[in-house]
């Protein structure tokens, strides 16, 4: 359920109860019953859904309603009103609704972070496998052209990580906004762009195998394109993959002589 259709089923549900508790507070309370209690409920309601300023604010309506309540029951005496009972009530009210705001705050935020951590990867800090599964379903389903690009690290030294981050800002420094970039192996990337063609795809597959030779990173690159080349994830994958391996095998030392059966 989307979070704020909650909030929203929340405040909704916190009204119904504001209503029904005012109307058995006239209708049934007496000295000692303590329908008013029941207040707590639809300010725990708002404090979840709109946080601690709202929250507050929500414990001192309650509060008016109750003393309004007070006023309208004739089985209720109006010194109720005045004696150390009511700002009593009034802070435990606002408290209560400040108290749990806060704690609704905090989690949604923590929450948050938690989901941003959960799609990142932790080492460069790109979008991870699982956020690039989801950027690629979406492009699908645009259905507008884009290429695929599978990068595989050709060599990695001593300090790993810190050839990954290289490797990480360099792609994310030579494309552009339209781009998607993420690390979705131990020392793969990939790339998803608008391209129309496959010799676009080549073309800009060259200029990033360039652009990260020039910053110290040596990757090569495979690439397919949606949708001459494939209507799923599947058929993109396999098809980079396929290009990527015969490459890294051609740029192998002695490929050539090997090719022509030397």
């Amino acid at each position: 359920m989307p979070a704020a259709h909650a909030r929203g089923l929340f405040v909704g549900a916190a009204a119904a109860i504001y209503a029904a508790v005012f109307a058995a507070f006239l209708v049934w309370e007496h000295p000692g019953l303590g329908i008013g209690h029941f207040y707590y409920l639809a300010i725990a309601l708002v404090a979840l859904a709109l946080g601690p300023v709202w929250g507050a604010a929500a414990g001192g309506f309650s509060a008016a309603l109750y003393a309004l309540g007070v006023l309208l029951n004739h089985a209720m005496p109006t010194s109720e009103i005045v004696t150390s009972s009511m700002p009593i009530r009034l802070v435990t009210y606002v408290a209560i609704g400040a108290l749990l705001g806060w704690f609704a705050a905090h989690y949604r935020a923590a929450n948050a972070e938690l989901q941003i951590l959960a799609q990142r990867d932790l080492v460069t800090g790109l979008p991870n496998t699982r956020a690039f599964e989801r950027a690629i379903d979406r492009r699908l389903s645009e259905r507008e052209p884009f290429a695929l690009l599978v990068g595989d690290i050709d060599s990695v030294d001593d300090n790993g990580d810190a050839a990954l981050r290289r490797v990480s800002d360099a792609l994310a420094g030579a494309l552009g906004p339209e781009s998607d970039v993420a690390r979705v192996g131990s020392e793969e990337f990939a790339v998803l762009t608008p391209c129309d063609s496959v010799e676009q795809a080549a073309q800009l597959a060259a200029w990033l195998e360039r652009s990260l030779c020039a910053s110290g990173s040596l990757v090569t690159f495979g690439w397919s394109v949606f949708p001459r080349e494939g209507e799923n994830a599947l058929t993109l994958y396999r098809a980079a993959d396929e290009r990527l391996y015969a490459r890294r095998i051609l740029r192998q030392p002695g490929a050539g002589l090997r090719a022509v059966g030397v």
